[in-house]
């Protein structure tokens, strides 16, 4: 069995939707970071970050990092269908925009959720959640036009896919996708509407 560390509204809502995709057992374990309690102390345990998702492999193995977790799911689990296979020619495409979405754009929620963290002074902190904002408002867009439909990749369903109903639901929020970024806005609609992802979604973001 694996086991899910996770917190609603946040980032294991991708991983958590794999498992389920995959039909996989999983032991979830709520542990938000944002909020104080004995499991923050039991949370750096398993990840001294401190941050969330962590997945426990049913070895023991703890893995960090959702980018990694997706490939390692994907290939676990091809039932799942979120990862292209090594011969699939929409793998490298897939490789491209998995790192852009974890590595570019979701990377910036640690700057300006926190900005206490990495600058002091109140207008200090004030221009970096503007400029980091404005930087990831900049990188969805490049991202809505690569978008391709029904899906980012065009007629198949990947992880990516997950990244984008999720991401959507953080800053700059749901509104301002719909409102700039409608191929991404139609992804959500559509991930949303899968019955396998229904209880999920509801669970992560109501």
């Amino acid at each position: 069995m694996y086991e899910l560390w996770s917190a609603r509204g946040s980032g294991g809502a991708i991983i958590e939707a794999i498992l389920t995709l995959a039909n996989a057992p999983v032991r979830i374990i709520d542990a938000p970071p944002w909020e104080d309690g004995p499991h923050l102390e039991k949370l750096r345990q398993v990840n001294p970050l401190g941050q969330v998702p962590v997945l426990i492999l049913p070895d023991g193995t703890v893995m960090t990092e959702s980018g990694a977790m997706v490939l390692l799911l994907g290939e676990r689990h091809p039932e799942a269908g979120v990862v292209p296979a090594l011969e699939d020619p929409l793998r490298p495409a897939f490789l491209r925009w998995l790192f852009f979405v974890t590595a570019s754009i979701y990377a910036t929620f640690r700057f300006d959720d926190h900005p206490e963290r990495w600058v002091s002074g109140e207008d200090c902190r004030t221009e970096l959640r503007e400029r980091v904002g404005a930087a990831r408002k900049a990188m969805l867009r490049q991202l809505d036009d690569e978008a391709g439909a029904p899906f980012f990749l065009g007629d198949r369903f990947t992880a990516l896919d997950l990244y984008i109903a999720t991401m959507s639901h953080w800053k700059p929020r749901l509104d301002w996708v719909s409102k700039n970024c409608p191929r991404l806005d139609a992804i959500v609609r559509r991930i949303k509407a899968d019955p396998r992802l229904e209880g999920v979604l509801i669970r992560h973001f109501g």
